[in-house]
């Protein structure tokens, strides 16, 4: 299959410190692709280089074929690239429904006129919005905490509503970002299980950064291994497995530290 997301020769400097250092690999479009490394390899840096939070010093970035390294993060958004981030950024005084609305109000086709007069298009559309926002909640296993405030729900749950204001955007290629930290085994388990059933249902494209090796492996039918901003493998999980550069990085040798 084609590739959903091509970088090429990525680069991103700050001052003389080199993050990202040419780096090239592809996201097959409906794939589930992991990016790994152990940490300061420049994992995060590459999410925000891809969404437009940092500006890149070199290389390029393609998305279904478009580039867009040097677009606004709003319009990359609208492009079809959604994240969640290594710590959980929800509106935590919300209701778990609140949340998800607040999402799918990007994608409102009402004017500013038609809400403040309160318009017969505005009560279609919000209509729509919520029917919407509560069928995510159904599909994501959080139904039964639509009404819960953000903030007082289990710390997986909270990660499922992050995953899903994510998909609230209409994404095309979600970017997860160590979605398993702070979970316990069983709920990294179930996170395999709905990472899986967000690509098939939602007929999307995920690559995922994470350090919980299970899940990786588990999930992910590609990956590409950073050590300090640098390329250090890519390929298949059981390829990236059994590289003895992998190994020796993730076990702190200097092997992996003059790899690139």
């Amino acid at each position: 299959m084609s590739a959903i997301l091509e970088i090429r020769g990525l680069t991103k400097r700050f001052g003389g410190l080199a993050a990202v250092n040419d780096v090239s690999f592809d996201v097959r479009e409906g794939g589930i692709s992991g990016l790994i490394g152990p940490n300061g390899a420049g994992k995060t840096t590459i999410f925000n280089l891809v969404t437009g939070v940092y500006k890149v010093t070199a290389g390029s970035i393609a998305f279904a074929g478009r580039p867009i390294a040097d677009l606004e993060p709003y319009k990359i958004a609208a492009a079809g690239i959604t994240r969640t981030f290594q710590n959980i950024r929800l509106f935590k005084n919300l209701s778990a429904f609140d949340n998800v609305l607040t999402a799918c109000h990007t994608g409102a086709k009402y004017g500013l006129a038609e809400s403040m007069l309160r318009l017969p298009r505005y009560w279609r559309e919000e209509k729509a919005l919520r029917a919407k926002a509560d069928e995510l909640l159904g599909i994501m296993g959080l139904a039964d905490r639509r009404d819960v405030t953000a903030n007082n729900l289990p710390y997986g749950l909270q990660r499922r509503l992050e995953i899903t204001r994510a998909l609230a955007l209409g994404p095309k290629l979600l970017l997860l970002d160590e979605p398993a930290a702070g979970m316990n085994p069983d709920e990294t388990e179930q996170l395999m299980r709905l990472i899986g059933k967000i690509r098939d249902d939602f007929r999307l494209s995920v690559l995922v950064i994470e350090h919980h090796m299970d899940l990786i492996m588990g999930v992910c039918e590609h990956i590409h291994v950073l050590n300090f901003g640098c390329t250090l493998a890519d390929g298949s999980p059981g390829d990236v497995a059994n590289d003895p550069k992998v190994v020796e990085a993730y076990l702190g040798s200097e092997e992996g530290k003059k790899s690139c």
